[in-house]
């Protein structure tokens, strides 16, 4: 099992020490999979920077789980607009780095809003029409790794982290989130390889690390991580 990492910091490596070089990496996952955990040890283990999920200091996120139908909207938009500017630094910077969520799962969660009925459909068009407008700026990541836990898991990991704004997460709502991740990762794989690692029970991240240095350059397409040596 992964150690628990320090407190969230952005953290500074030197790429050239890095056996991937300047690989941009993307961490994807379910709320509670694993993924600060598992970017905080790729990052140490690669030598790349680290560059954390706005939560700490997200303005929306309190009143989103108090209220989700008033907040859904704005807290879409907060989150792309952060999650932008952090894709946007990683590249600009041409240091590479190990990202803790990307900004393409973002569509997966206002996806899931929407069909919930805690977002109008304008809304989540107008969400749509701003991240295509966005995506033509973006470069990809060249990979993004995706824990693949069941929702139940998840929902396990949430109550163990026992963070009290989400307290009011349910199965449902992962289940919803679990079946849309499913359809996402069919389509984005077509452009930026993906790779699938079973997530139930926590990896040696020096195993892990060694298979996706191996795997990442091998195309775009989905991947699934079975056996680590």
């Amino acid at each position: 099992m992964i150690a628990e990492p320090e407190p969230p910091q952005e953290r500074k490596a030197g790429p050239a020490n890095s056996p991937m070089g300047k690989a941009f990496i993307g961490i994807a996952g379910l709320i509670g999979a694993g993924k600060t955990t598992l970017a905080t040890a790729l990052g140490q283990h690669l030598d790349l920077e680290v560059h954390y999920e706005p939560v700490i200091d997200n303005e929306y996120l309190d009143d989103f789980y108090r209220d989700t139908a008033r907040y859904a909207f704005p807290m879409q938009i907060y989150l792309l607009n952060r999650r932008f500017q952090q894709h946007q630094e990683i590249i600009w910077r041409g240091a590479g780095g190990v990202q803790d969520r990307t900004i393409y799962e973002d569509a997966i969660f206002a996806k899931t809003l929407r069909d919930q009925g805690f977002m109008e459909q304008r809304d989540y068009e107008t969400y749509l029409a701003l991240f295509r407008h966005m995506a033509n700026f973006m470069c990809r990541p060249h990979v993004i790794i995706y824990l693949d836990v069941a929702p139940q898991t998840s929902l396990e990991r949430i109550h163990e982290r026992d963070r009290s704004c989400e307290s009011g997460v349910s199965l449902e709502y992962l289940q919803r989130l679990h079946g849309n991740y499913e359809a996402f990762l069919a389509e984005i794989s077509r452009l930026i390889p993906v790779l699938r690692v079973k997530w139930e029970r926590f990896i040696k991240v020096d195993a892990l690390a060694n298979a996706i240095t191996q795997e990442y350059t091998r195309g775009s397409f989905l991947r699934e991580i079975t056996s680590l040596v």
